[in-house]
């Protein structure tokens, strides 16, 4: 199969769209729709069934990204999303419930595995790091290319909280920072990953990527490139499908 649907489900919106896993580029128009407020396991498959009708995509195989630890089909977290979904069978639940074949993978995990592949990442020796940065921080680590899943480098303990609670783009919006108070606390929590992993390169993913020219002055701190990912808001949709054809279980 050359093409899957790939589905992103974000604390903000659940977005999808037809993919060319040759090519890794989506292939119509994207489709987002807003995340339900409380966005239980129906909430979340009743958005995900009108993704798959507005494709015409019925019973077909999907790949889902989803903002959760993803081991062996259950959901063992809920990062910006309901508490139902802590240590839930939800490719199981979905599978049943949209009657389609999918294969469902961390969001942060979805889009490192595209980058890695067709954007910044790509034939990159040793440990990069991929950090979406929207409404929390997702991350993706690979060496050699190949998936180390489920790092969660956002939920690192950090001063009283945890990482993203200091560094994400929607502490930046709410707190009203400028681009250089908010990339100087980032810079300090590049600094600690890097200390940590030793990375070959650092990729920034999620939406604040298309401005990365704003803030890459004050990100001094690395041993290694930091640089934007390629893939931009696309990497989500693309690295979903990309998952189901790599790990689909069916």
């Amino acid at each position: 199969m050359d093409k899957i649907l790939g589905i992103d489900v974000g604390a903000t919106g659940i977005k999808g769209n037809l993919v060319d896993l040759k090519k890794g580029i989506t292939l119509l128009d994207r489709k987002k729709i807003k995340t339900p407020t409380h966005s239980t396991p129906e909430s979340i498959a009743g958005i995900i069934k009108e993704l798959i009708q507005h494709f015409d995509w019925k019973g077909k195989p999907i790949g889902i990204g989803f903002p959760a630890i993803v081991k062996n089909g259950k959901t063992l977290s809920a990062s910006n999303i309901d508490d139902s979904w802590l240590h839930f069978e939800a490719e199981q639940y979905l599978k049943k419930s949209l009657k389609c074949p999918l294969v469902l993978v961390n969001d942060a995990d979805a889009a490192g595995i595209a980058e890695v592949k067709f954007g910044m990442g790509k034939n990159v020796a040793g440990t990069s790091i991929l950090l979406t940065l929207g409404t929390g921080i997702g991350s993706a680590l690979f060496y050699n290319g190949v998936l180390v899943p489920n790092t969660e480098m956002g939920h690192l303990k950090w001063k009283d909280k945890v990482l993203e609670k200091y560094t994400s783009n929607k502490f930046r919006e709410i707190n009203r920072l400028s681009w250089k108070a908010w990339a100087k606390e980032l810079n300090k929590a590049i600094d600690h990953i890097d200390f940590i992993f030793s990375p070959d390169m650092i990729i920034l993913g999620g939406g604040i990527s298309k401005h990365f020219v704003k803030y890459e002055q004050y990100l001094t701190k690395s041993n290694c490139p930091i640089v934007p990912a390629a893939m931009k808001n696309d990497a989500g949709i693309i690295g979903a499908a990309m998952a189901y054809h790599t790990y689909r279980n069916e």
